[in-house]
């Protein structure tokens, strides 16, 4: 009876190895694909960071923020009156 080489030995576990590695793949590949189908069934109510943004002209800064002393603004809306009584 004749004795197998090492390289026969080696050969055959590489291959294993090989089989073995290709399987996890494909096992990933279908739990992608599974939370893929899961990630499209579930809807999405919109971007928070987004989401009370108004479309077209906004209210200026100052406006919206406690920022200015009440002397300031009404300089303020005095200059924009003016302004738009000019127009």
């Amino acid at each position: 009876m004749a004795n197998r080489s090492r390289q026969t030995f080696l050969k055959r576990r590489k291959e294993k190895e090989r089989v073995a590695r290709q399987r996890a793949k494909e096992l990933r590949r279908r739990e992608r694909a599974i939370e893929k189908e899961r990630a499209i069934a579930v809807p999405r109510e919109g971007d928070r960071d987004i989401e009370g943004i108004v479309p077209g002209p906004q209210e200026p800064v100052w406006k919206m923020a406690d920022v200015l002393t009440e002397d300031e603004r009404s300089l303020l809306e005095a200059a924009e009156e003016e302004e738009e009584a000019r127009t």
